[in-house]
C-alpha cells in the first residue's frame, strides 16, 4: 500500500514538513516564476512567503538566483528542494485505464502504450506516471526532453535546488487529499494563468473520470470550454467551474499545491519528469529514516537488555554439553594427527638415509674408478658436501685434474703439500661434491 492509499486520518497525522513550490507560467521564452513556501503540520498548512520572478530566462541567472536564495533564507528553507510545475503547453497529460494490472506490472503496461500517447520520437521525450489511488486509472505525463533539460539547466545555473518536475494535475490531485478524504464525486475547477493571456486550465474529477486536465486558449469561449469539460467528465447537467484558488483555499493555487507536494512527497503522486541524476533531496528530510532507524535500534537494545537471561544460560549449557561430548573425539583426532606427523618425519628420515647411502656408495665407486693403481688410499672421509682422501701414488699433482673431471666432484685441492717418499708421493686431497650428488 502506498502513502496515497492510506486512510485520510492517517495521512493527516503523518503530514508534516516544509516545502517550496514553483510554477512556471507565461509564453515560451519569457516565462515567469511564481514561488510559494509552506509549512505543513497535521492541523493544516501555513503559507510562509511568496516570490514572483518575471521573465527569468532573460535575466542573469545569478540575479534571480540571489533573489531566490534570499527568499529561502527568510523562510528558513535553504535546505528544501523545490517542486516545479512545468508550463501546461510543455506537458502532455494522458490518462490510461488499466484494470487488473498490478503495481509490479504497471511500468511494462504503460511503456507498451506510451508510443501512442505523444507525437514525438521516443528518444526525445521524458515520461512519468502514477496510479490514481486504488483505481485502475493511471496518470501519465510526457514532456520533451529538450524542454526539461532547458529548465533544469536554468535552475542549476541559478543555484536552485529542485527535486521534482511535475504537472499541475498531479499536484492538484494530491493537494485535495492531503488533509481530507477524496473530494465530492463531481468537481470542476478552472485556473487562469497569473500572466495576462495565459491559457485557462480546467481540472475535474467525476465517477466516470478519476481525473481530467485540459488547457484552453484564453481567447476561447470559457462557457463552451466548461461544457466540453463536463462532457469529458460525464457530468450531466453541466456545472459551472469554480476557481481553483477557491477549491484549494489558497492563492495562487498552483505554486501552493506544488509546495504541499514538496513538503510531503510521500503523500503525493510520484510523478516526476526530472531525470534521476538531476534530482536533489531536502537535506533535513534525509535524517528522518536515520532517526527512525536509530529509534528502532535503541528500542531493540532496551528490549534485549530487559529480556530474561534464561534462554542465553540454557543455550550456554547446551553448548557446554556438546563440547564435553565432542572433546574426546577432538583429543583423539589431535593424537592421530600427532602420530601421523611423527610417522611422516620418520619416513622422510628413512628416505633421506636411503638416498644418502646410495649417493655415498656412488662416491666410493667413482673414486675406485678414477684412481687406478698404483694409487691406493689409506683415508676416505665422506660427508654431505665434501670428500677427503689420502694415500700414496707415484705422482700426486695430476690427481686434482683427474678428480675434477668426474661429474661428481669439483674444486679439488690439496689439504697439505704432497710428501715425497721412496715409493712415490703421499697426498691429502679435499674435493667438493657437486650439488645434488
Amino acid at each position: 500500500m502506498t502513502a496515497m492509499m492510506l486512510p485520510a486520518q492517517l495521512r493527516k497525522w503523518i503530514a508534516t514538513g516544509s516545502g517550496i513550490g514553483i510554477e512556471i507560467s507565461g509564453p515560451h521564452g519569457s516565462e515567469s516564476l511564481h514561488i510559494t513556501a509552506v509549512r505543513v503540520r497535521p492541523n493544516g498548512s501555513r503559507s510562509l512567503a511568496r516570490l514572483d520572478i518575471v521573465d527569468f530566462p532573460h535575466q542573469p541567472a545569478g540575479v534571480w538566483g540571489a533573489d531566490y536564495a534570499q527568499f529561502t533564507r527568510q523562510a528558513s528553507l535553504r535546505h528544501v528542494a523545490a517542486t516545479v510545475i512545468l508550463p501546461r503547453q510543455d506537458v502532455i497529460v494522458r490518462q490510461l485505464h488499466l484494470p487488473g494490472v498490478s503495481n509490479t506490472d504497471l511500468a511494462a503496461a504503460v511503456q507498451f502504450q506510451l508510443d501512442g500517447l505523444h507525437p514525438y520520437p521516443d528518444d526525445e521525450v521524458v515520461a512519468s506516471w502514477s496510479r490514481l489511488g486504488d483505481t485502475p486509472a493511471v496518470l501519465v505525463a510526457i514532456a520533451r526532453r529538450a524542454a526539461v533539460e532547458r529548465y533544469a539547466t536554468l535552475f542549476a545555473e541559478a543555484g536552485i535546488k529542485t527535486g521534482c518536475f511535475t504537472c499541475s494535475a498531479a499536484t492538484i490531485y494530491s493537494a485535495l487529499r492531503l488533509f481530507q478524504p477524496a473530494p465530492p464525486t463531481e468537481i470542476l475547477a478552472a485556473s487562469s494563468g497569473p500572466e495576462s493571456g495565459d491559457p485557462i486550465e480546467f481540472y475535474g474529477e467525476s465517477p466516470a473520470r478519476p481525473l481530467f486536465s485540459a488547457s484552453f486558449d484564453a481567447a476561447a469561449d470559457s462557457a463552451r470550454a466548461a461544457v466540453l469539460a463536463c462532457a469529458e467528465l460525464r457530468i450531466d447537467p453541466p456545472i459551472l467551474p469554480r476557481a481553483l484558488d477557491e477549491v484549494l483555499r489558497a492563492a495562487p493555487a498552483l505554486p501552493y499545491a506544488a509546495a504541499l507536494a514538496s513538503a510531503c512527497p510521500r503523500l503525493s503522486l510520484t510523478l516526476n519528469l526530472l531525470p534521476a541524476e538531476d534530482r536533489q533531496a531536502s537535506s533535513r528530510a534525509l535524517w528522518i529514516p536515520s532517526a527512525a532507524l536509530g529509534a528502532i535500534v535503541l528500542m531493540l537494545a532496551v528490549a534485549l537488555a530487559a529480556f530474561p537471561t534464561y534462554e542465553s544460560r540454557k543455550y550456554i549449557r547446551s553448548l557446554e554439553v556438546e563440547i564435553a561430548r565432542l572433546q574426546p573425539l577432538a583429543k583423539r583426532a589431535a593424537a592421530l594427527d600427532h602420530d601421523a606427523e611423527i610417522a611422516r618425519r620418520r619416513t622422510s628420515q628413512l628416505d633421506d638415509f636411503r638416498r644418502r647411502a646410495k649417493s655415498d656408495m656412488d662416491v666410493l665407486a667413482e673414486m675406485t674408478r678414477i684412481l687406478p693403481p698404483p694409487t691406493w688410499l689409506n683415508l676416505l672421509e665422506i660427508n654431505r658436501s665434501q670428500v677427503y682422501i689420502g694415500g700414496d701414488t707415484d705422482q700426486a699433482a695430476p690427481l686434482l685434474k683427474t678428480i675434477d673431471a668426474s661429474p661428481l666432484f669439483e674444486s679439488s685441492e690439496f689439504v697439505m703439500p704432497p710428501i715425497r717418499t721412496q715409493t712415490g708421493e703421499t697426498f691429502r686431497i679435499r674435493t667438493n661434491r657437486e650439488a645434488g650428488r
